[in-house]
C-alpha cells in the first residue's frame, strides 16, 4: 500500500508533538486517528489474503492445527472450499491430509475438488442466482421425470463390510456379499443373497433387504433419496456451495435439508425381534450436471435422530451413471458408500458397507457369479 501524503492523514502530526502545553483531547484525537488508520489497513490486507487461494505453506499450517486440535476439520474443509488451493496437488500433499487429517473422507474429497477447480478455473466458477433457480427447477422435473420412467431391471451388488472405531477413518473388512437386486417400476424392490465371502448360497429367496446376512444393510439406492428430496411437498432448501468436476462432467455442488416429518428417513437397529426403528431428516450435498440438469452425486447425512437411539449418525454416499438396459440410457447407481456409527457397551463403531452396482439388465435375466465378484470393491474416482 502506499504512503499516504501528510496533507491527507487524519491530524497535524507537527502540531502535536510541539505544543508546549498537551491538549489531551487532540493527544486521545490523535491516538484514535492512528488506531483507525492501522485498524483499516489491517482489515484490508486480512481480507485481501482471506480472497486469495491457499498457498502450500497455509494449508500444511491448517493440517498442523487440525492435529493439534486448534482448528477443526470444519475449519480446513471450508477454507478449502471458499479459498481453494494456489500449488499443485501432489502426493506428499495427499498423505499429509491422510495423517494429519484421521483419514477423514470429506476432507480428501475438499483436497480433490479444490485441485481440479485450480486446473480449470474458468469452467468452474458458480453460476449467478438466476442460473441457480434453473438449475434447480430443471433438475426437479428431470429427476421426477425419471423416476415415472425407470423400467423394471435386475442388477448385481458387491458389497464390502467393513468396521472400525468410529472417527479414525480406520476399517477393518468383516465380509464380501454378492447381492441380486430386482426392481420393479412402480419402487418394489427385493434382493436375493447370492454369496458370502465366495461362497454361493443355495435356493436364496427374494426379501426386502439383506438382513439375513447379519450386520448392516441399506435399501433404496435407485430413486428413493432422490425423489424424497426433490418431490415438491419435502419442500427442501438447496444453497449452491461450489463447482466440481465428476467424471469429466462440469457439476454445480448445492447444500440441501429436508425436515424429519417430510423425509422419513428410516434407520433400523438390530435385527428380529430384538430390532428398533426410526426416522429422521436429512441433509447434505448434491453434485448436479450443469449441462444435462441430472444428479451425478448426492452425499446425504441423517438428522434429526431421536437421542438414545442406537445408531447416532448414518450417512450415504451415492455415485450416478449412465448406463444401458434394452437399448436404453438410464442414470443409475454405480456405488454407494453407506455408514452407521453405532453406540455399544460406551464406545462407538463406524460400520461401512462399500457397494458397487454392475450387470444391469432387463427385469427377468439371471444374475451370475462370475470371476470378478473375488475382486476387492473400490470407491468410486471422479
Amino acid at each position: 500500500m502506499r504512503e499516504m501524503p501528510a496533507k491527507h492523514l487524519p491530524f497535524d502530526f507537527k502540531s502535536v508533538f510541539t505544543t508546549p502545553r498537551p491538549d489531551f483531547a487532540s493527544i486521545i484525537q490523535m491516538r484514535s486517528a492512528v488506531f483507525f488508520l492501522f485498524f483499516t489497513v489491517a482489515f484490508c490486507v486480512s481480507a485481501f489474503a482471506q480472497d486469495k487461494p491457499l498457498t502450500q505453506t497455509e494449508y500444511v499450517q491448517l493440517l498442523y492445527k487440525l492435529e493439534r486440535k486448534t482448528a477443526t476439520k470444519d475449519d480446513v474443509v471450508d477454507a478449502l472450499r471458499s479459498r481453494g488451493i494456489g500449488f499443485v496437488l501432489t502426493d506428499g500433499v495427499r498423505s499429509l491430509t491422510r495423517s494429519k487429517g484421521a483419514n477423514d473422507d470429506e476432507l480428501k474429497r475438499a483436497l480433490e475438488e479444490a485441485e481440479r477447480r485450480r486446473k480449470d478455473p474458468e469452467g468452474t466458477k458458480l453460476p449467478t442466482q438466476l442460473e441457480v433457480a434453473g438449475i434447480i427447477d430443471k433438475t426437479r422435473r428431470k429427476t421426477l421425470e425419471a423416476v415415472e420412467e425407470m423400467p423394471d431391471f435386475v442388477v448385481k451388488q458387491q458389497i464390502q463390510r467393513s468396521v472400525g472405531y468410529a472417527g479414525t477413518g480406520s476399517f477393518r473388512p468383516q465380509d464380501k456379499l454378492v447381492v441380486g437386486v430386482s426392481y420393479r417400476s412402480t419402487g418394489e424392490e427385493s434382493y436375493k443373497l447370492l454369496s458370502i465371502n465366495g461362497a454361493i448360497q443355495q435356493n436364496p429367496e427374494a426379501k426386502g433387504s439383506y438382513q439375513e446376512a447379519g450386520g448392516s444393510s441399506s435399501t433404496g439406492e435407485f430413486v428413493t433419496m432422490l425423489a424424497t428430496i426433490f418431490k415438491p411437498e419435502s419442500d427442501a432448501d438447496f444453497t449452491p456451495v461450489q463447482t466440481d468436476i465428476v467424471r469429466g462432467r462440469t457439476a454445480v455442488i448445492f447444500d440441501f435439508a429436508v425436515e424429519r416429518d417430510k423425509a422419513k428417513q428410516r434407520i433400523v437397529s438390530g435385527t428380529g425381534g430384538f430390532s428398533q426403528s426410526t426416522i429422521s431428516g436429512m441433509k447434505g450435498r448434491m453434485w448436479i450436471d450443469r449441462a444435462d440438469f441430472r444428479v451425478l452425486r448426492v452425499e446425504s447425512d441423517a438428522t434429526e435422530i431421536p437421542e438414545g437411539f442406537p445408531v447416532t449418525a448414518a450417512r450415504r454416499t451415492i455415485d450416478y451413471d449412465w448406463t444401458t438396459i434394452s437399448e436404453e440410457k438410464y442414470l443409475l447407481p454405480l456405488v454407494s458408500d453407506v455408514r452407521l456409527t453405532i453406540r455399544e457397551g460406551g464406545r462407538s463403531f463406524e460400520t461401512r458397507n462399500l457397494i458397487r452396482f454392475t450387470n444391469y439388465q432387463k427385469f427377468g435375466t439371471d444374475i451370475i457369479i462370475g470371476p470378478e465378484d473375488s475382486e476387492p470393491v473400490t470407491e468410486e474416482k471422479p
